[in-house]
């Protein structure tokens, strides 16, 4: 009786996520299925398939309207991810070393700094950024991006990696001091392998957060030449009238496959990095 209890539970817990799954991806299966559609077929159109399948939306949607195709928005879009990320990593984890494994006058008041400016809402930045940007003549660039993750400006990854490497024993860096090894070897050929799936889910989050951010690329970049997958699906609704929806859904959902790719592939890493981080509490 009891075993049967447990399997009528567990089927009752499997449905339950399947539904809440289902619920979560049903709008990526919108999004592909409306690419397919017409204008009056998605605003009067109750059904989830179209009528027909036709892959002009696809087609129209990535050579887009001006001088430039989805391709250069997507190497842009890369131009400004892939670099973000690697910096953010790096700067990260040096960061967080530091405080994790040294103690240095100030050291408690430094970190207490660090981790007030997580309370900063980042729309009271956004000027004084702007204006700093404007001085260094980065607008138009995106230095804006690159040279905040050079700097380990990003407080809430360097919290995650501080958080990592206390749960690392420090034995390991004195063994590794007793072999000769210094303080930056210690962390690149000691702790960077045991660091892997804490800088996977840094790498998850300023990915998703670079890549779908859209209030800064429009504050700091100018050049439609320049400009990211983010603003370039914005800019499907200004040079018409009237929007063709199935265009900006099939552009949409391109834009969004390469995140999900890379979540999937990942989430091994991303669960280990959150699970032993000492963010579960």
């Amino acid at each position: 009786m009891r075993e049967k209890k447990k399997k009528l539970g567990r089927i009752f817990a499997f449905l339950l996520v399947l539904a809440f799954g289902l619920c979560m991806v049903y709008p990526l299966i919108w999004m592909f299925f409306a690419a397919f559609k017409t204008n009056k077929e998605i605003y009067t159109g109750t059904g989830l398939l179209p009528e027909s399948f036709d892959p002009a939306g696809f087609i129209k949607g990535w050579i887009s309207t001006g001088q430039y195709n989805f391709a250069d928005y997507f190497i842009n879009t890369l131009i400004m991810v892939v670099p973000t990320v690697a910096l953010t990593v790096i700067s990260s984890t040096l960061v967080a070393y530091g405080f994790a494994r040294f103690r240095f006058r100030g050291h408690k008041v430094l970190f207490m700094l660090m981790m007030s400016t997580l309370m900063v809402p980042s729309s009271v930045l956004i000027i004084p950024r702007y204006l700093l940007y404007r001085d260094l003549h980065w607008l138009d660039s995106y230095m804006p991006f690159w040279a905040t993750a050079a700097l380990g400006c990003y407080p809430f990854f360097i919290y995650q990696e501080v958080q990592f490497l206390r749960g690392i024993p420090a034995e390991l860096d004195e063994a590794a001091k007793i072999d000769g090894c210094g303080s930056f070897r210690t962390l690149v050929l000691i702790l960077g392998p045991v660091l892997k799936p804490s800088l996977m889910s840094v790498c998850i989050f300023q990915t998703i957060w670079t890549w779908n951010d859209f209030m800064n690329p429009l504050i700091y970049i100018n050049s439609v030449s320049k400009y990211p997958l983010s603003l370039a699906l914005r800019l499907g609704l200004d040079v018409a009238s009237t929007a063709e929806w199935n265009q900006i859904m099939a552009m949409a959902f391109l834009s969004i496959i390469p995140l999900v790719v890379m979540f999937f592939c990942l989430q091994k890493y991303f669960v280990e990095g959150i699970a032993t981080s000492g963010l579960k509490g």
